[in-house]
């Protein structure tokens, strides 16, 4: 049985969350259809705002404290995420944007991700095309096709109506596909792993031996 990591980001604010409620519905459908499939699964999510304040000082400082360090480890090596914000004026909030700003520009480069969004009516829903995924575009992630918004009215007592369990579904079956198309993710890349040979780094390529 393959074993797969799932990395979850929802940068919800208040508590409860409805941004946290369709990060864990989106992870429970895509730890599902991988189970499926075959794959055992472990889920890892992180809740943003527990790491505000990390995220703030790493910006200002250019080093993640020792808890934001493990969590930027567990999404930079996982072998899918999902990434929900809410949208505050018409795009991202701005801790889910940080978060993503203190990540090494090459370490989610073909990476499958899936992308949603809450906020108050569904108007803000292309949010998603014009902001969100542009992003991830530009970390050269890939997206899947189904993006996810929700909206107040696709709740139903904290379950999903219909249309968006459907979207849901459609979205989770989208990741799995990218994550089995992938080998096994062997965690994030090691900053101080030589990427040549002593002798290259030499300028001695061929191999001969250095007098």
């Amino acid at each position: 049985m393959t074993r797969r990591t799932l990395a979850v980001v929802s940068a919800g604010l208040s508590q409860p969350s409805s941004t946290r409620l369709l990060a864990d519905q989106l992870a429970a459908a895509t730890r599902d259809e991988l189970v499926r499939r075959g794959s055992e699964v472990e889920l890892h999510v992180v809740d943003l705002r527990e790491y505000a304040h990390d995220v703030v000082n790493n910006m200002l400082t250019g080093f993640a404290p020792a808890a934001l360090r493990e969590v930027i480890d567990t999404v930079t090596g996982a072998d899918g995420l999902i990434a929900v914000t809410p949208i505050f004026s018409a795009s991202y909030n701005g801790l889910f944007k940080s978060f993503f700003d203190v990540l090494d520009s090459e370490s989610l480069v073909d990476r499958p991700v899936l992308i949603g969004a809450t906020g108050g009516t569904a108007r803000h829903s292309l949010a998603l095309e014009h902001a969100v995924r542009p992003m991830f575009a530009y970390l050269r992630s890939v997206v899947v096709p189904t993006a996810v918004f929700a909206a107040p009215e696709d709740w139903a007592d904290g379950t999903a109506d219909g249309a968006l369990r459907a979207r849901i579904r459609r979205a989770a079956g989208e990741l799995a596909d990218q994550i089995e198309r992938r080998p096994p993710a062997t965690g994030p890349a090691d900053p101080f792993a030589l990427t040549t040979d002593f002798l290259q780094m030499l300028g001695r390529g061929d191999g001969e031996p250095v007098n």
